[in-house]
């Protein structure tokens, strides 16, 4: 595992525990090895974070290729496991990026929301179900309750609320 994923997650779980009410239910859901495609609804910019500290296994994660234009954020959202994508529905080289991953046994993090929706539940992409059934990944979901309080990016290591994960 990642010397920065290590720190990234164990810090997430500090602060969350430090400065918030953390809640974390069914991890015993999560497998300890194998393929993993991990789908959680993203309220923030917490919610990464979240699943992060929240999943005792290293979770690979996709985000938005805008998040890399900064060479600096986007060396440490890298170092972090994070790979850019498209988010238009048309980026076969994300797409490729995640069934290799997954190919290779690893967990995968994707929102299907395709963004940030903090009032509910937007409807799904459909390339979810396409990426389950190419890869034969365990489809692990993860809801996420609270963070739609943490606005900032500065706050998400002093959520000031209570976050509640339920997994599987």
């Amino acid at each position: 595992m990642g010397l920065m994923y290590n720190l990234g997650s164990n810090l997430a779980r500090v602060c969350f525990s430090t400065f918030g009410r953390w809640k974390v239910e069914g991890q015993e859901a999560v497998p300890p090895r194998g393929r993993l495609l991990v789908v959680a609804n993203h309220q923030s910019n917490a919610a990464p974070p979240v699943v992060s500290a929240a999943i005792h296994r290293r979770v690979w994660f996709v985000g938005k290729r805008e998040l890399f234009r900064n060479p600096i954020s986007a060396a440490v959202l890298r170092a972090w496991g994070i790979h850019p994508v498209d988010r238009n529905g048309r980026d076969i080289d994300g797409l490729r990026w995640i069934l290799q991953m997954l190919e290779q046994e690893q967990a995968v993090a994707i929102f299907p929301e395709g963004t940030r929706s903090p009032r509910g539940m937007r409807a799904a992409n459909r390339g979810v179900a396409y990426i389950a059934m190419k890869s034969q990944a365990t489809i692990l979901p993860v809801a996420i309750t609270g963070t739609e309080n943490v606005r900032a990016m500065g706050r998400v290591p002093f959520p000031f609320c209570s976050i509640h994960v339920k997994i599987g």
